[in-house]
C-alpha cells in the first residue's frame, strides 16, 4: 500500500519546467521574475507525479515561458506557515486550501476568482465549500465527503447480516453489542487531534437534526440549545462510555494510527474520508473491495432522512500579492483540469471535483459514494470556523474524559461561533 504521509511531508518537488525549492528559499512571490511558487502539502507525494506532469502540460499551453515550483510543506505546520506568510505579505502565488473555515478565515489575503473561472463552474462541483459572501476563492480539486466505512467479515462474525446495515440507533447499538461479544470494537476513533468530533458531527448530521435545523446550521443560524444538537454531543459521550470506541481514542491519531485499526480488523466501523486518506481506496487494500461496505447513517431523530455530508475538499487559491492574477489563477484551473484530475484520481483514490470521472472500476465503496453525491449536503463541520472547530476538538476530548458536561460544551461552542 502508498504511505500518505499527509500530515508531515516535508518533502520539496519541483515541476520539470521549475528548479527545486524549500520553505526557506521560496517564501515570496516571484511571478514577475517569470516563475510561480506553489505551496501544499501534497506535492511531495509519490501518487502525486502523473497529477503534476499533466498540470505542468496544461499550464504550458498557456505560458510556457512561466516556471512553476512546487514546495510541499508539512501539513502539520501549513497553517501556521501561511498564516506567517500573510502576515507578512510576502509568501507564494497560489497555495492549497482545505475547503470551509481555513480558507474562509483567510480570504483577504486571496484574490477572487469568478471572473477566471467561469468555464469550469458546470465541470467542477464543490464550489461553496471555496466562497465566501458569494465569492469563488479556489479551484477545487477533490470532493471529500465524511461516509461510514463497515467491514463485512466482521458483521459475518458476528451473526449480522453485511448486506443490511442497521438503519436506527437502536439496531446500530444493539448490533455493537453482537460485534463487542465477537471480540471487536463497533467504532475505530481517533481523537488525539481533536478531529474525531468533526467527522461525527457530519457523518451522523442528517439522521439527528431536522431539515430545517440541517439547512439553518449551513446558513449560519445556528442553535446551539437545540435538543437535536444536544444529542450529538450526548451521543458521542455515550459511545465513548459504552465502551464502542476503540480504547485510548484521545490518545490515538486519526491519521493514521485510527484507520489502521480499522484495517486490521479490530473496529467493525469507522467515520472515514471519501478522498486521499483514511478512504475507499486504502481499506480496499486491506479489506478487499468486497468486504468493505459504506453504510447510511443511522436515524437518530425520526422523520429524518440520511444523506452524505460533502463538500470540496481540496483546492488551489491564488494570493492577492501576486504580481500578475491572470497567470496565477490560470495555474489554480491547471491544477482542476480535465487530464490532471483523472491522474489524481486514478493514483491518489480521491474523488475527484471533476464530476465526469468515471469510477465504476474503482468498487463498491467509491460506486455508492458516487451515487450518493446527488442527494448529498455540506457536511456541518465545514460550515465552521477554524477557531470553533479548535474549541471543539478540545471539548470533545474532555467530554470523553468525563470532565464537562453537554451543556457547558454547547454553551462554549455556541459563544465561539457567534464571536465569529
Amino acid at each position: 500500500m502508498r504511505q500518505r504521509a499527509m500530515w508531515s511531508a516535508v518533502l520539496v518537488v519541483g515541476l520539470a519546467l521549475a528548479g527545486c525549492g524549500s520553505a526557506s528559499d521560496s517564501g515570496k512571490s516571484t511571478s514577475s521574475d517569470g516563475k510561480l511558487v506553489v505551496w501544499d502539502w501534497k506535492s511531495g507525494e509519490p501518487f502525486a507525479k502523473s497529477y503534476l506532469e499533466k498540470v505542468k502540460a496544461d499550464f504550458k499551453k498557456k505560458h510556457s515561458d512561466v516556471e512553476v515550483e512546487f514546495v510541499a510543506q508539512p501539513f502539520d505546520q501549513y497553517y501556521t506557515l501561511l498564516g506567517a506568510a500573510i502576515q507578512s505579505g510576502k509568501g507564494p502565488d497560489v497555495m492549497l486550501f482545505n475547503g470551509g473555515g481555513q480558507i474562509r478565515d483567510r480570504v483577504d489575503a486571496l484574490v477572487p476568482l469568478d471572473d477566471y473561472v467561469a468555464e469550469d463552474k458546470q465541470r467542477l462541483a464543490g464550489w461553496e465549500a471555496f466562497t465566501k459572501d458569494s465569492k469563488i476563492y479556489a479551484s477545487p480539486v477533490t470532493l471529500q465527503g465524511y461516509p461510514i466505512y463497515y467491514n463485512k467479515a466482521i458483521y459475518q462474525k458476528a451473526n449480522l447480516d453485511p448486506a443490511s446495515p442497521a438503519t436506527t440507533w437502536d439496531k446500530f447499538s444493539a448490533d455493537c453489542a453482537a460485534i463487542a461479544r465477537a471480540g471487536a470494537k463497533c467504532f475505530a476513533l481517533g481523537n488525539k487531534e481533536g478531529v474525531g468530533i468533526q467527522f461525527w458531527l457530519s457523518s451522523l448530521g442528517s439522521t439527528t437534526l431536522t431539515a430545517a435545523e440541517y439547512d439553518a446550521w449551513i446558513a449560519g443560524k445556528r442553535d446551539w440549545q437545540s435538543p437535536n444538537v444536544k444529542r450529538l454531543f450526548q451521543l458521542w459521550k455515550e459511545a465513548g462510555d459504552k465502551k464502542m470506541n476503540s480504547d485510548g481514542a484521545n490518545s490515538t491519531a486519526m491519521f493514521n494510527d485510527s484507520f489502521a485499526l480499522f484495517q486490521s480488523g479490530k473496529a467493525a466501523h469507522v467515520m472515514g474520508l471519501m478522498s486521499d486518506v483514511g478512504h475507499w481506496q486504502d481499506f480496499n487494500e486491506f479489506l478487499t473491495p468486497e468486504k468493505l461496505g459504506v453504510m447510511k447513517a443511522p436515524i437518530i431523530t425520526a422523520g429524518t432522512t440520511p444523506s452524505l455530508p460533502y463538500d470540496g475538499g481540496i483546492g488551489y487559491a491564488v494570493a492577492k500579492w501576486t504580481k500578475d492574477p491572470k497567470v496565477a489563477a490560470d495555474l489554480a484551473r491547471s491544477l482542476s483540469s480535465a487530464d490532471a484530475l483523472k491522474a489524481f484520481y486514478a493514483d491518489a483514490g480521491a474523488i475527484a471535483a471533476d464530476t465526469t470521472i468515471d469510477v465504476s472500476a474503482a468498487g463498491p465503496a467509491a460506486a455508492t459514494l458516487v451515487s450518493e453525491l446527488k442527494s448529498g449536503k455540506p457536511a456541518l463541520h465545514v460550515a465552521l470556523s477554524s477557531k470553533t472547530l479548535d474549541l471543539m476538538g478540545r471539548l470533545s476530548q474532555q467530554l470523553l474524559s468525563g470532565s464537562i458536561t453537554v451543556d457547558e460544551v454547547v454553551k462554549q461552542l455556541a459563544a465561539s461561533d457567534q464571536a465569529g
